[in-house]
């Protein structure tokens, strides 16, 4: 698909980060900028809006402050000139977002730009009320808006979401972030598949017997209780993070040149997904959980989760997809492991299913990066007696672009390869819907396991869970 799935919008002529005093400006966004500006790829206004009484000055600090506080990700400061250009490019307006007088203060630091992106790095609650200012204010002809996940908590509120973006914006300037997408193996799942020509005669129900998918973390909630109260790990990793994995997977060939194409075939992924039933998942909560600031003493929000999906296409039926996710596990990492049926015939003994797995393919996503296949290899000597072996294919590649400065730039540039399209956002939440209040208890397990020890049940019928190791071996 060349170099790039190619759009056809302009490029943005001003950027607005809506909610720049918070805290994912300062982590994520302002040391994304600056890597743009590095790069060549941001020469156009920087409008920083928030409720806050700050002044222009106390941002530019702030983003001094937090490009200074990444520089173990982003390399040290290596060039001062590119933070002072960056700097030179912020403004800034201070209001209430439900005050109209907010936005016409925007409109005028705007000036002749034409095609501004809007960015709401703001709490999802604040979307309606934002959008609905810069329509009244004149603001969205010819803009685009940037939002942050989660787009919902449920089905509803997600279709309630995409009426009111859709009142204000068109679908093709909707750009719906889930920074997981921005991540170079991830990426690498969709060009390793319709690049290489050996993979598609064995993708599909006839050769491989399941998938899994492991998205795990060693460390707890830290100081976001109060907020993981709201979601939990099936809202939070299971619903984005880990069906965009499935969908680039599962997805049929896209039919032309163009991020559209992938979209569709993505969508048409979620839409052959088999609704959840309460069976089908196992929630736990990590001991201590209920200690945490912000947590509820009696709270059933489950801080693990795992499941058992199937998608009922024509190439995937019958083939289990488990998913798996949750903190305070036993390290961190993610992972897919796409485990591939045995030869139909057993002609040597230690080739039978049960003395392990003999062909699969890994797709390790992180902490580094490689994909790798497994096959039988003989042992030397006079007995047919052999072990797996891995053949890896790709390893971590340096200078690798972070995902908040390509997916920002992309959104400047107008390229959606990289986002989340309404129908997509829909649909994967009518899989979840059903198990969203009506599922099992939730069981507890220990910090450093692999989750609650019902999870094994879950798999039992397609063996075992594979846990990502942290050395190649």
């Amino acid at each position: 698909m060349q170099n790039r799935l190619h759009s056809h919008a302009s490029p943005a002529d001003a950027l607005v980060i809506f909610g720049v005093t918070g805290d994912l400006a300062h982590r994520m966004i302002f040391p994304a900028l600056y890597g743009m500006l590095k790069s060549g790829a941001l020469d156009i206004p920087v409008i920083g809006v928030a409720s806050a009484k700050w002044n222009l000055a106390q941002v530019r600090q702030k983003a001094r402050d937090s490009i200074r506080q990444s520089s173990g990700q982003f390399g040290k400061i290596e060039d001062p000139d590119a933070l002072d250009r960056l700097t030179s490019l912020l403004n800034y307006v201070g209001g209430d977002y439900n005050d109209l007088n907010t936005f016409t203060a925007l409109k005028q630091a705007l000036g002749n730009a034409r095609r501004p992106a809007y960015f709401l790095a703001i709490p999802p609650a604040l979307f309606p009320t934002v959008m609905k200012w810069l329509a009244a204010a004149g603001l969205t002809e010819g803009g685009r808006v940037i939002v942050e996940k989660p787009f919902g908590r449920d089905l509803a509120s997600a279709q309630e979401l995409n009426r009111i973006a859709l009142s204000t914006f068109p679908e093709d300037s909707i750009y719906r972030i889930d920074h997981y997408l921005g991540k170079e193996a991830i990426m690498n799942i969709l060009y390793f598949r319709f690049a290489n020509s050996f993979l598609e005669p064995i993708w599909n129900r006839n050769c491989i017997s399941s998938v899994q998918i492991t998205l795990s973390e060693d460390f707890g909630v830290k100081d976001r209780g109060a907020f993981y109260e709201s979601v939990g790990c099936l809202r939070d990793v299971v619903q984005n993070h880990l069906f965009q994995i499935v969908a680039l997977l599962a997805m049929e060939p896209p039919a032309y040149q163009g991020f559209g194409a992938v979209h569709n075939e993505k969508a048409k992924v979620f839409q052959a997904m088999r609704a959840l039933h309460p069976d089908d998942i196992v929630r736990g909560q990590y001991t201590g959980y209920l200690n945490e600031i912000g947590v509820a003493k009696d709270s059933d929000v489950e801080t693990f989760c795992a499941l058992r999906l199937f998608i009922d296409s024509w190439r995937w039926e019958g083939v289990p997809w488990y998913l798996r996710s949750g903190k305070c596990l036993a390290t961190t990492a993610a992972e897919v492991i796409v485990e591939l049926k045995p030869p139909p015939q057993r002609l040597f003994d230690d080739s039978a299913p049960v003395s392990g797995r003999s062909n699969y393919l890994r797709f390790r996503l992180s902490p580094n990066s490689a994909i790798a296949l497994a096959a039988r290899v003989k042992r030397a000597g006079k007995e047919f007696v052999g072990d797996t072996r891995e053949l890896y294919l790709l390893n971590d590649q340096p200078s690798q672009e972070p995902p908040y400065q390509r997916l920002l730039g992309d959104a400047i540039s107008g390229d959606g390869s990289l986002f989340i399209r309404e129908d997509a956002v829909e649909s994967a939440w009518a899989v979840i819907e059903p198990v969203l209040k009506t599922h099992h208890p939730i069981y507890p397990y220990p910090p450093g396991s692999w989750g609650p020890e019902q999870v094994d049940a879950l798999i039992a019928p397609h063996g075992s869970w594979r846990n990502p190791q942290l050395v190649n071996t």
